[in-house]
């Protein structure tokens, strides 16, 4: 107990110390919200992946999808890195960091009411993401209550109380650059974290071989008829785990809080490293959870599934290591829950502050003002999630934990396509993004409240999310078609940022 006691206490002492170093350069909005769009790659790609994985991947969806679907839940980690990182870097990266800054637009509300010269677009996109990305905030908190209840022994709620202070400190008093400084050591922790779990658990099984072969022997009748099917190639529901995949990896295209960390990228060469450096993280980090979820079959006698649900999976599986190991996992799991509860408050304040209240409810609302506002709705927006977690933690109401499960899909529902055409295609519409945000939000509203009366496929929020997103990419294009174009001396304004003339290297262009 000590030796974790004091892993924990030396990891929150160097999150505080590191959010008081970054106060230098928090003094105006652009520093505290974007780290003055000068952060190089290996804080902008680790920002990235540890915004991206929380606890709610490492003990929620890691111990879900390996039980369903085996080690064939390993596909969703590769989805991850391949398209949710790697392809995210290549498409958007770019675009997003030239746009964005041509534009003087500091998140995704503003960068759609600036680039289809609509206001309308970012008071609508900032009220979405105050309803969807509040609750999502308080799911970052469930994974945390068994590991800290196994390790110290300590109630739930001490636990969120505990986080959410540290994480308000860090980023309050440091901005942007605290959370990305935090995020590359949050990250390490979670590289060797994982890596040291999965050969720990490994071992503890005989081996891979062992292990593989363990699962094999085991038969679900209520899943598969077929033996052996856990430690099969695609498991036994390839069509659902490909929903899995498509919400968990484009997802992230349109989700605010991992765009936009596109926003502060330093330079072209940030952007190639970071590609590589975030690759890798999501291959090793993401892989690796969802690898060791796939082995979860192997402890179904010390889990009643039915009583303590999905969750209780990885904690019964790291419960029998040395202290040592314990006490990482818990800093890894803190480590992946911090840094994405701080990239989402951040995203939520400055949202609310830049979108929202400036000159629409506030006006004259000066650069002071506004990161004072920012730092007040931190703390606001933390308090809000606290209160929201232990409410579904002591009352288990429903309504709250589907919301939860619904936040994703309808935030990349809205926003993916609306931002990936608007940053490529010239004739995108206003109107097409409206569509895009109103059939998002509203299918992903519809199908919590009307489950039962959707196509059986789609009753699931994962893949009714899938839909969303895939359904916004037809959607976009056929309404803007359709609808009145903006000015060609507008949108010829807005692109021809990409059209500006710059000097290389010629190790970069060979020229004629």
């Amino acid at each position: 107990m000590i030796l974790k006691l004091i892993m924990l206490i030396l990891f929150f002492t160097v999150m505080i110390a590191i959010g008081f170093y970054c106060r230098k350069h928090a003094t105006d909005v652009n520093s505290f919200v974007l780290g003055g769009r000068s952060v190089g790659p290996w804080l902008t790609a680790f920002a990235y992946g540890t915004s991206y994985f929380s606890a709610v991947i490492f003990v929620g969806y890691a111990g879900q999808f390996g039980w369903k679907y085996g080690i064939a839940s390993t596909w969703i980690g590769i989805g991850n890195a391949l398209i949710g990182s790697m392809l995210a870097w290549v498409i958007l990266g770019r675009r997003t960091r030239i746009m964005t800054q041509h534009l003087n637009s500091a998140t995704m509300p503003e960068f759609f009411g600036r680039r289809f010269h609509n206001d309308g677009l970012k008071l609508g996109a900032s009220v979405i993401v105050f309803i969807f990305l509040i609750p999502y905030t308080a799911s970052l908190y469930n994974g945390l209550s068994r590991l800290f209840g196994m390790a110290f022994h300590i109630d739930y709620t001490i636990c969120i109380i505990i986080m959410a202070i540290l994480t308000g400190i860090y980023v309050i008093a440091g901005g942007y650059m605290a959370t990305a400084i935090n995020d590359f050591l949050q990250g390490i922790i979670m590289l060797f974290g994982i890596v040291a779990v999965i050969l720990s658990i490994l071992k503890t099984n005989g081996g891979f071989l062992e292990a593989l072969n363990q699962l094999a022997m085991i038969k679900d009748e209520s899943v598969s008829a077929q033996p052996g099917v856990f430690a099969s190639f695609f498991g036994p529901d390839p069509l659902n785990l490909l929903g899995v995949v498509v919400l968990t990896s484009l997802g992230t295209w349109g989700l605010p809080q991992m765009v936009q960390k596109f926003y502060a990228i330093k330079s072209e060469k940030a952007i190639s490293k970071g590609t590589i450096i975030s690759t890798v993280f999501a291959l090793i980090v993401s892989g690796g959870c969802y690898f060791l979820g796939g082995f979860g079959r192997l402890y179904e006698n010390s889990v009643d599934i039915a009583a303590e649900g999905f969750d209780a999976i990885i904690p019964a599986m790291v419960s029998n290591l040395s202290p040592a190991l314990i006490g990482l996992v818990v800093i890894l799991v803190l480590s992946a829950s911090m840094s994405t509860l701080s990239s989402l408050v951040m995203a939520s304040s400055s949202t609310l502050t830049i979108d929202f209240l400036k000159d629409h409810i506030i006006k004259n609302m000066d650069e002071k003002k506004q990161l004072l506002t920012i730092r007040i709705l931190i703390v606001v927006f933390i308090a809000i999630s606290v209160i929201i977690a232990i409410i579904q933690y002591k009352g288990s109401i429903t309504f709250i934990a589907q919301l939860m499960g619904v936040s994703w899909g309808a935030l990349a529902g809205a926003f993916l396509a609306p931002f990936l055409y608007g940053l490529y295609w010239k004739k995108t519409t206003a109107a097409s993004a409206w569509a895009s945000f109103l059939f998002g939000s509203g299918f992903m509203i519809c199908n919590m409240l009307f489950r039962s009366h959707f196509p059986v496929l789609l009753q699931s929020p994962i893949n009714a999310g899938a839909f969303a997103m895939t359904a916004g990419l037809i959607l976009v294009p056929a309404v803007s078609l359709i609808t009145p174009k903006l000015e060609d001396s507008f949108i010829d304004a807005a692109f021809s940022c990409y059209e500006r003339k710059t000097e290389v290297p010629i190790k970069n262009d060979l020229g004629d």
